[in-house]
């Protein structure tokens, strides 16, 4: 009986056992532009793709999501927590969340409960040892730093014109007076230094200047000099290791240093990441006559071994006793010896892999999929977009080489030549051309697409890219729209919208003008004196009742002001639209 009395005890915890249902992220390409949702770990959607886009969940049971340009919070019901209201959301760091509206940055607790009492003009994304490190603006419009506890209350005062975070229970603070101060987790004052710079804490040393225009060395917490200032740049000990730099004719060089000062990994390269578990990518000049380009790497180990060659573009931390890495074709992992894992995913591309619960994400060339534990695929996104039952829009790739890639559309069920000339124009548009293998390019492209809207016969599509010129301060990003009927291949332009001989032109730019000065969604970043109108040919793209003109980066605002975007609705224009036109008819 006593046997039976066990089985029956056993098939009781078996069937009350509950295992966690994980959620993924993953997105979706549709008409009106691409959603996601969340799958299961057999990739089937469990959460459907609503989103604009979807952020893992987290530890608390919570992932974030954005919706019409917010950011809220779900359960793995997909329950909102917290209405999507905010800017953003950073992710959750010891139970708390940093937010950010209109008035400024908040903290939020697990219920997405407010729990500060104002908002302030900077915070660190994540809490250290229980602080929260922020900022105002005083009347000077000087930033004073202090720290929040977890409950939201200021704990150590506003009163620092800079600030580290904590490392260790520690943090550096410098007064108004311009001293130093290593202070604790209560705001007390453990060390004043008398020095012109102090930061980096770790391991009970700090990184110091003693004049402004000085070498950077190493004190103790006492503010005895442990290494004497001889490097250009300095970073906080890390299981007795330390980055430093040294500059050489004007080049600036990178090694490691243990405690004493001795380079375990000698000042020979322009690059070095510390990639945890003692490890570290070491990293030269792919070109040296073109020192803006990438480096690339090698993997070294603490003590300076150099275990693998020089083939590697992209280096990921090591978890676990693996990294992510990427060479000249492909993305995979690595032991902390420099080899394969091969029984581990290895993907065509260039980007990086992560152990996410219980699968394997892929985020290589700008694609998502996941893998199971045994490197089979569980999901991968498509590359098809249904119309109807006769179009749709087939996803192609091309990479001639790892610093171009290109998405671009081409549509299916047109009748032939129509469909042969939209598909050469599409490939052309997205920026197929020929691009050199093997050549290391001066800049990286980027390319990709949407179906922004579909209606009768009328097909819009969005081809987006941003190119990066190695060196320069930010790329430029590229947006085109095509607008192709479907039935005969045309592809229209602006001017076909209205009646010939109609001053559309000059009646959307004083309409454009209008909106510049009364509606404060654009009188907040564009001025009138910037705006001298439109074009006949300017970029456009049409939604189900209103035409959007848009304009270029620089064209009438700065880079930051992105690519302004006006909304006419086709009412206001009645008029001038040329109502039996093709353009017109091809979607009304």
């Amino acid at each position: 009986m006593a046997e039976h009395d066990g089985d029956w005890i056993s098939w009781i915890l078996d069937a009350f056992e509950t295992r966690a249902v994980y959620l993924f992220p993953a997105p979706v390409k549709e008409i009106g532009g691409t959603k996601w949702g969340y799958i299961d770990e057999k990739g089937k959607f469990v959460l459907q793709p609503i989103y604009d886009n979807a952020k893992d969940f987290q530890d608390n049971g919570l992932a974030n999501v954005e919706m019409m340009d917010k950011s809220g919070l779900i359960d793995d019901n997909g329950y909102f927590i917290v209405k999507p209201k905010y800017d953003t959301i950073q992710p959750f760091s010891e139970g708390r969340a940093v937010v950010n509206d209109q008035q400024g940055n908040k903290v939020i607790d697990g219920s997405g409960k407010e729990i500060t009492e104002r908002a302030y003009s900077v915070a660190y994304p994540e809490y250290k040892g229980g602080r929260l490190l922020v900022g105002v603006t005083d009347s000077d419009e000087q930033y004073l730093h202090g720290f929040l506890n977890k409950r939201g209350k200021v704990v150590i005062p506003l009163i620092y014109p800079s600030a580290s975070d904590f490392s260790e229970g520690k943090a550096v603070v410098k007064t108004k007076s311009g001293l130093y101060e290593l202070i604790d987790l209560t705001g007390k004052v453990l060390q004043s230094y008398p020095f012109a710079f102090v930061d980096q804490y770790g391991q009970g040393l700090l990184v110091y200047k003693k004049r402004e225009d000085g070498k950077l060395g190493y004190i103790d917490e006492q503010g005895k000099t442990v290494l004497e200032p001889q490097f250009s740049s300095a970073e906080a000990f890390i299981d007795d290791r330390a980055i430093v730099g040294l500059t050489v004719k004007n080049n600036q060089y990178y090694g490691v240093i243990d405690r004493e000062g001795n380079f375990l990994i000698k000042p020979n390269y322009t690059s070095i990441m510390d990639l945890g578990e003692n490890r570290f990518a070491i990293g030269k000049e792919l070109a040296p006559e073109q020192p803006c380009l990438r480096s690339i790497y090698a993997l070294a180990d603490s003590d300076g071994r150099i275990l693998t060659g020089f083939i590697f573009h992209d280096m990921n931390p090591f978890s676990d006793g693996v990294a992510s890495v990427s060479d000249d074709q492909h993305t995979f992992f690595i032991d902390k010896n420099g080899k394969r894992k091969v029984h581990l995913p290895m993907v065509s591309g260039s980007g990086w892999l992560s152990f996410d619960k219980t699968l394997i994400k892929s985020e290589v060339d700008n694609r998502l999929v996941y893998f199971n534990r045994n490197s089979g695929v569980v999901w991968k996104q498509a590359t098809i977009i249904p119309l109807n039952n006769q179009y749709s829009v087939i996803e192609h790739k091309y990479r001639p080489n790892r610093e171009y890639v290109v998405y671009y559309p081409q549509v299916q069920g047109m009748e032939n030549p129509a469909m042969v000339m939209v598909n050469k124009s599409l490939k052309e548009l997205a920026g197929v051309k020929p691009v050199p293998a093997g050549k290391q390019l001066e800049s990286n492209y980027t390319g990709d697409f949407e179906v922004t809207f579909y209606k009768k016969n009328l097909l819009v599509m969005e081809i987006n890219g941003y190119d990066y010129m190695f060196c320069a301060a930010h790329g430029m990003p590229v947006k085109k729209y095509v607008h192709i009927n479907l039935k005969n291949g045309s592809m229209y332009q602006l001017k076909d919208l209205f009646k010939l001989g109609s001053p559309y032109v000059k009646v959307i730019s004083d309409m454009i003008m209008d909106q510049i000065k009364n509606n404060e969604q654009y009188s907040s970043y564009l001025s009138p004196d910037d705006y001298h109108g439109m074009k006949e040919d300017q970029p456009f793209f049409i939604r189900e009742d209103a035409l959007n003109i848009y304009f270029k980066h620089y064209e009438i605002a700065s880079f930051a002001a992105g690519s302004p975007t006006f909304t006419i609705p086709f009412d206001e224009l009645k008029d001038m639209i040329n109502q039996d036109g093709e353009f017109w008819k091809s979607f009304q």
